[in-house]
């Protein structure tokens, strides 16, 4: 399995930018494709998940401002973030993970997203 983030840059304060995620491979079809980011000096940190019935969750920092969406037939996950701050500013990271008789978890390789004026 393998996952392809894009979509970072470099943003101003109140600006916005949509990040997504393909996935490739052997993926199984119940499965949750989630966001993590990780700031410099700082831990990684839950962002957004969703299931593939469409359930979403989101880190209280995040909510109403940012948005995940999938694609199931072509196993993609979107996050469009909007009224972004400068405390948003890290390597945001893509997760796919399903239980099928153990824990299968895959990660991205990673996308910079940098607010600053």
């Amino acid at each position: 399995v393998q996952l392809q983030a894009s979509g970072g840059g470099l943003v101003q304060p109140g600006g916005s930018l949509r990040l997504s995620c393909a996935a490739s491979g052997s993926i199984f079809s119940l499965n949750r494709m989630d966001w993590y980011r990780q700031a410099p000096g700082k831990q990684r940190e839950f962002v957004a998940s969703i299931t593939s019935d469409l359930t979403t969750n989101y880190a209280d920092s995040v909510k109403g401002r940012f948005s995940i969406s999938r694609d199931n037939a072509k196993n993609t996950v979107s996050l469009q973030m909007n009224s972004l701050n400068v405390e948003d500013t890290a390597v945001y990271y893509c997760n796919v993970q399903w239980w099928r008789g153990r824990l299968y978890e895959y990660w991205g390789q990673g996308t910079l997203v940098t607010v600053s004026s």
